[in-house]
């Protein structure tokens, strides 16, 4: 039976053994240390790039072009881009060595000599030079070459001194012989487009911003190992594409057959064009260590910027928004233009940050707020800025961007990519941005008013104006747990119960149907039995929204109690409660010492059960709660209880009074919070019996 060995993976070290052998086992080192001591620099600058703008000119834009069959006309952009280098002082200084080289190349290369002493001898010759210039001097004096050979060989069909000069050299006749030269031309094209290429490449390397970028970093050290032989190389393909050229002089009668010297020069071109691949891998990495380089700067700098004092919000903004002056970045919502940061100069800004996922019941209830405040005479602007991954980033992406921007009355950046990545990384790593929705504050000197407010908003709305930790702490100390912390600005309908003198209130909420119908039922009959007015309102359940909406047509249809139509409600009446608890949390709060914090976080305990939960209301403070069952048992056993309403002073308080007495000896709460609003409470304790609740983590994923 025999057997099959397949190839193993490539890892990254092979590939760079891989790289290596390209540039050391064909290369031997003998050759390489040959190509070293050929180079001693003297530290002159030249300014290669018009020399090879006029290279590219000659060798691609006209020669190339003519062989792969395209009609090549002077258009004006060309002809100012020749007029703008003839200005070019350095050529006069290099007009010699470049001619100098010319003739080395047409006397080596016309001679039949080795190819490698040839392109030994001329690094010697430019040993003083830099690599990327000794290049760049090399492909400049073959264009002389090659651009003098085709004018001569275009033109001597209709010019007498350029047909004179054919015969001289005879030169064949390119226009009847095109076929069979054509493979030739071909493969020299090929091999020229590949050392060009590659001094491209050379001359970047040597451009890259040595304050960001020195030598011996990884990415450019390994590139600096590589240029010389790469040099090397692109020399030697010159030396080949002159050797092809002069190798036409005396032709002009001859039969011409490229074969062989067509498959040498395409050789060569792939061998140049692997080179050419690595380098520019290499240049790659250079790039993204700059990139890296320069964001770690300009998020110091933002770090710095919120450090000091200043006039206005400008340098803050346009440091987190954009910097440059060439497009207006903001959309305006209202007129859905675009404009200026100016429009935000000495302003409150509030930062809305967020992801796609930004729900339209945010948006909503956002909305309300910025309008609220225009009519309040509050004055503050929101501008949103969408933390997106560009890796990701699709069609589908850009229009949900776009829709979730139509939707907003505020301002927004026009597109999510002006925002600079080191933006994105003080965003995440100072203001502590994840996944949840963020609003930063900022006044209108660019200081921080507050990380994230975006809970005092929920809580108090344009209240909390200017979203200040003092002005949110000052709230808090106004504030006692009532029905109207609670439900205030969700539904006025709630708070109109509660102030009529006598009225229980009760909030209830969970999904479970048979709960919900046995709960409303009995407690309707108690308070018929007990002769007191009962209002009841359906509150739901947080994180579910299709679910809610199905429990909204269930309610229209069953008419339980009184409910909110619309899911937004709900939604905001479990956001309130879980933004309570986490302002709790940034103001040093504990569930000891914390009334208000106690409750919220029972509340939610109540959320995290299968069954239901209430809370009854007697006025503003009087308030008793429960799980389902309990709940339910409370009601059932009313006989039990109502002769101490009297005594206890109340309904609420004789339920209070039964619910202490007749606590379940097993229970088992959940307490569900959002990990990425805010910090996680290190001390939990149990909405029923009081002992610290054990600490585990869930990961949720609810897409309905």
């Amino acid at each position: 039976m025999s057997s099959q060995t397949r190839p193993l993976p490539a890892t990254p070290k092979m590939q760079q053994r891989k790289e290596r052998r390209m540039f050391s086992t064909s290369d031997d080192s003998a050759m390489t240390k040959q190509v070293q001591a050929t180079h001693a620099p003297d530290g002159r600058e030249i300014d290669v790039k018009p020399i090879l703008q006029i290279v590219d000119e000659i060798l691609v834009r006209f020669i190339a072009r003519t062989v792969e069959g395209y009609e090549v006309k002077q258009d004006q952009d060309a002809l100012e881009m020749t007029a703008a280098l003839a200005e070019f002082d350095m050529l006069d200084s290099l007009a010699y060595v470049i001619n100098k080289i010319s003739c080395e190349l047409s006397c080596k290369c016309s001679g039949g000599g080795d190819a490698h002493s040839s392109t030994i001898v001329l690094l010697n010759y430019m040993s003083s030079y830099a690599w990327h210039a000794k290049v760049v001097l090399t492909l400049a004096a073959f264009a002389v070459i090659f651009g003098e050979f085709w004018l001569v060989a275009q033109l001597s069909a209709g010019n007498t001194l350029a047909k004179s000069v054919a015969l001289l050299k005879q030169l064949p006749d390119i226009a009847e012989n095109f076929m069979s030269l054509k493979p030739h031309f071909e493969a020299l094209i090929r091999l020229v487009k590949a050392a060009l290429d590659v001094t491209m490449c050379i001359v970047e390397f040597k451009e890259l911003p040595s304050e960001y970028i020195s030598e011996d970093t990884p990415p450019m050290s390994v590139a600096s190992t590589n240029i010389p032989i790469a040099s090397y190389w692109v020399i030697r393909s010159i030396v080949a594409c002159a050797s092809q050229i002069a190798s036409l002089i005396g032709m002009r009668n001859e039969s011409i057959s490229s074969a062989t010297e067509a498959w040498e020069l395409s050789s060569l071109a792939h061998k140049v064009s692997s080179i050419y691949e690595h380098l520019k891998n290499q240049l790659v990495l250079c790039y993204q260590y700059i990139d890296d380089k320069r964001h770690i700067e300009a998020f110091h700098n933002l770090i710095r910027l919120f450090e000091t004092v200043h006039v206005d919000n400008m340098k803050i903004l346009r440091a987190l928004i954009y910097t440059k002056d060439d497009i207006l970045p903001l959309i305006d919502g209202t007129t859905k233009s675009r404009v200026s940061l100016e429009v935000l100069r000495r302003k409150h800004v509030l930062l809305l940050i967020s992801d796609l996922d930004l729900s339209q019941e945010e948006i909503l209830v956002l909305d309300n707020l910025y309008k609220d405040a225009r009519t309040r005479d509050i004055y503050y602007e929101m501008v949103w800025i969408p933390v997106v991954d560009k890796a990701t980033w699709n069609d589908v992406n850009k229009q949900k961007f776009e829709y979730l921007q139509s939707l907003m009355a505020w301002y927004s950046v026009c597109d999510p990519f002006i925002i600079e990545p080191s933006a994105i990384k003080y965003i995440k790593e100072v203001w502590n941005f994840t996944k949840r929705a963020i609003l930063v504050a900022l006044d209108p000197q660019g200081r921080l008013s507050s990380p994230n407010a975006i809970h005092m908003i929920w809580i108090w709305g344009n209240l909390a104006f200017p979203f200040t930790s003092e002005k949110e702490e000052s709230l808090w100390k106004q504030e006692i747990w009532s029905l109207e912390l609670l439900v205030d600005g969700i539904d006025p309908t709630v708070l109109e119960w509660m102030t009529t003198e006598g009225k229980l209130v009760c909030l209830y909420g969970g999904e479970d149907l048979e709960w919900i119908e046995k709960f409303t039922t009995t407690a309707l009959s108690v308070a018929k039995a007990g002769k007191f007015q009962l209002e009841m309102a359906y509150v739901g359940k947080s994180n579910a929204k299709e679910r809610m909406q199905k429990m909204i047509t269930t309610f229209t249809e069953r008419k339980f109690s009184y409910f909110w139509p619309n899911v937004t409600s709900i939604w905001f009446f479990w956001t309130r409660l879980e933004s309570m608890l986490y302002s709790k949390l940034q103001h040093g709060r504990t569930v000891e010492k914390d009334q208000i914090m106690s409750e919220v976080m029972t509340v939610l305990s109540f959320d995290g059960s299968d069954r239901g939960w209430a809370i009854f209301c007697s006025g503003a403070t009087e308030m008793a709660r429960a799980k389902g069952d309990s709940a339910l048992i409370c009601l059932q056993d009313f006989d039990k209880w109502k002769d101490r309403i009297e005594e206890e002073g109340g309904v609420v308080p004789a339920m209070n009074d039964y619910l202490n007495k007749n606590k379940p000896p097993h229970h088992c709460n959940r307490l569900i919070l959002p990990g990425s609003t805010g910090g996680i409470p290190q001390k939990v304790v149990c909405a029923e019996c009081g002992r610290p609740m054990e600490k585990y983590f869930m990961y949720r994923c609810c897409v309905e």
